[in-house]
């Protein structure tokens, strides 16, 4: 057995959605990160072995225009530029470069976290377990974040946490039960199944459950037979962590015995389809959650969240899954009414009695009712590049992470939003280059670019729109110092990008024709304009051009999208 120790600034445990963007964030502001992950492939929830598509506050595009951006979209679009067909394998991979060619990130896959070394109310180091060279991994760092899902830092830490429902009492939560109790949602597992065209037999193992009639399954949907069902589900009535291994034999035995129904007790198109895959790794929705400086209410949700410390929102509807889950009779799931978007407050994001620990995801601060909407993968991985951004910010300026929320809100805000992620009630400011430039367009009204709001609100585009060939400028009275030109383009937020095999949600399969592909960007010197950079197959909707010039203008020239004769862009600034 070999033992390595390593000194890092920053160390994420948990390499799902939440996770991966943390450690992403931290390491493009200059921190040095470790992300210590127990699975050979990230994403979590998202990835290979799981394959829930990613949701969050658009609720699948129900509601338009309110998908997160930031990171997580960077990984989107470029999943619909190399992955046309939805390969799993082909995310998977996207996923592990983002982290592989992260210069300040380093991975450490199929490593458990299993032991922490604290120092008074501080974590000292976590070691973990990697399996596949037999190595224990002592990390060092001076800020952690958890996000395993099921908080593994609880019982290593002696860390705040809940787990199980809290009573309608405790917070004046109208959807809790009277009583408090340790029950929680379940675990899911899938199966992903193919029409072959033709006539297709299935034996089910003799240990699989029989369901000979469609009354057997009450409430229970089962009309496509193509990606499972969410519904297949247990856990919420025993351990949701140390009976994972026996609730995962007992749903095998339902989707067998699930898909021995839809095959041979009745006609429900399924003839010709056979199965593909099974998850054997159940997908989790709830176990610990970590008790930060703030906990995440009903309430807070239901009064849209408008926490002067928001870094992150959600808008999922409360989604209460019965803790029975597929041995309950009755609807397997509530979906409480909840707003779109609605703020989360960075002091759900820290642990109020461990220093140096952060958190996002699933096991981040709130009751029990608040989890049940933030705990989808969308909202997590806003939570993640908060705290990714916030954890860098603490370890540059040598303070608590804590000490962030309190000294910086404001700075980190505004850096969230120059990286493109959105905080509803926030504008964006811009430099004094961007304010005081002259702005103009070849055609229409190029404002907005510079209004702060980086996406359609209501009514209001908060765009410049022109067309193919046109093009937008800077202007200054004397020779000005840019260091960097930043674009934000049209990605087609009214429409659904997440991948999915769970049916037909008409998502996008390519890069959206809205989007800019060619583009140039121009120079004015005393000489007069001349090219700078060519930028060709652009897939990106946040885009940052080099310059390091004084120049007396910028202008940027749009020659091409991916299918749109019109050209929409929402932010044109400097630094």
């Amino acid at each position: 057995m070999k033992k390595l120790s390593h000194k890092f600034d920053f160390c994420v445990v948990g390499g799902g959605m939440a996770g991966l963007c943390a450690a992403i964030a931290a390491a493009r502001k200059g921190s040095r990160v470790a992300l210590v992950h127990d699975r050979p492939v990230f994403g979590g929830n998202a990835s290979s072995e799981i394959r829930m598509h990613v949701c969050g506050a658009d609720r699948s595009n129900q509601i338009p225009n309110m998908r997160e951006t930031g990171i997580l979209e960077e990984v989107r679009l470029e999943n619909l530029r190399r992955n046309p067909q939805r390969s799993f394998s082909i995310w998977d991979t996207i996923l592990y470069e983002k982290v592989l060619f992260e210069p300040n990130l380093k991975a450490f896959l199929n490593c458990s976290c299993l032991d922490a070394e604290m120092d008074g109310d501080r974590i000292r180091s976590i070691t973990g377990w990697q399996l596949t060279t037999e190595t224990y991994h002592t990390i060092e760092a001076e800020v952690f974040a958890d996000c395993s899902g099921d908080g593994i830092l609880v019982p290593l830490t002696g860390a705040a946490f809940r787990i199980g429902r809290e009573a309608r009492s405790e917070y004046g939560e109208s959807f809790a039960p009277e009583k408090a109790d340790q029950k929680t949602m379940g675990m899911t597992c899938l199966f992903e199944a193919r029409d072959t065209g033709e006539p297709q037999p299935f034996e089910p193992p003799s240990w699989a459950y029989d369901f000979p009639s469609d009354e057997d399954l009450p409430h229970r949907w089962h009309g496509y037979p193509g990606m499972g069902y969410w519904w297949i589900e247990l856990g919420g009535e025993q351990d949701s962590i140390h009976d994972t291994e026996q609730i995962r034999d007992e749903l095998l035995k339902i989707v067998f015995g699930l898909w021995d129904h839809l095959k041979n007790h009745g006609d429900h198109g399924a003839e010709n389809w056979a199965l593909d895959w099974i998850e054997f790794l159940p997908g989790k929705r709830e176990s610990r959650r970590y008790v930060g400086a703030h906990m995440l209410t009903q309430n807070d949700i239901e009064s849209e969240g408008r926490f002067e410390d928001m870094v992150a929102y959600g808008g999922w509807t409360m989604d209460d899954h019965h803790p029975g889950g597929f041995r309950h009779k009755g609807k397997p799931t509530i979906f409480h009414p909840a707003p779109s978007p609605y703020g989360i407050s960075y002091r759900c994001l820290y642990s109020k009695n461990i220093a140096n620990l952060m958190f996002a995801g699933r096991c981040r601060s709130a009751t029990h009712m608040a989890m049940s909407s933030t705990r989808v993968m969308g909202t997590c991985a806003a939570m993640g590049q908060a705290v990714g951004t916030a954890a860098a910010m603490a370890i540059r300026n040598g303070i608590p992470a804590g000490e962030v929320g309190k000294q910086h809100i404001k700075a980190l805000q505004q850096t969230l939003l120059r990286d493109d992620c959105y905080l509803a009630w926030l504008r964006q400011e811009f430099s004094p280059l961007t304010c005081q430039g002259v702005l103009r367009a070849s055609s229409g009204d190029p404002e907005p670019l510079r209004d702060g709001i980086n996406r359609p609100v209501g009514e209001d585009l908060h765009a410049w729109e022109g067309k193919v060939g046109d093009s937008i400028e800077y202007e200054f009275s004397r020779p000005q110092r840019v260091s960097e030109i930043s674009l934000i383009f049209d990605s087609a937020l009214s429409k659904l990008i997440a991948m999915s095999h769970h049916g037909d949600y008409g998502q996008l399969t390519q890069v959206p024709p809205e989007m800019v592909r060619d583009f140039r960007i121009e120079i004015c010197t005393e000489e007069g304009w001349k090219p700078w950079r060519t930028v060709e197959g652009n897939v990106q909707r946040l885009v940052r051009v080099e310059l390091g010039l004084e120049v007396m203008g910028v202008r940027a020239v749009f020659d091409a999208t991916w299918g749109a004769d019109r050209v929409r862009l929402y932010a044109f600034y400097l630094d």
